[in-house]
């Protein structure tokens, strides 16, 4: 149900049906929605890559930042960590069935973004 602002008879408003917990919106933007977190689901959106890989490939990022994601990620279901060898540690990150349901989204946005030069 969407929520409805009234306004009375003397100005002041009132929400009618409004949220009691996180809309659709709010609970799909804290899975993709946080700080380089759709710029890895992105980067991963071809095959796995490996974690230092990665960090490259976003620029701005630092290692810190990047594994704290990744292991938000990993959490929500989005992404799947895979141990490539043991020594030296080497893993690749890849999405899992669910973060490729996001894809087409974070591609709708790119396409939004480039075409207002944001």
């Amino acid at each position: 149900m969407e929520s409805v602002v009234k306004t009375d008879s003397k100005g002041r408003k009132k929400v009618l049906n409004a949220c009691t917990e996180p809309c659709a919106i709010e609970k799909g933007m804290r899975l993709i929605g946080g700080k380089w977190k759709g710029s890895i689901i992105y980067h991963l959106k071809d095959e796995p890559v490996r974690f230092n890989d990665l960090t490259r490939m976003l620029g701005g990022a630092s290692k810190k930042m990047v594994d704290q994601r990744l292991k938000e990620l990993e959490s929500e279901g989005m992404v799947q960590r895979k141990v490539i060898s043991d020594r030296p540690v080497a893993v690749t990150y890849e999405l899992t069935d669910f973060g490729k349901t996001a894809l087409s989204i974070l591609d709708e946005l790119r396409i939004w973004s480039e075409s207002h030069q944001i």
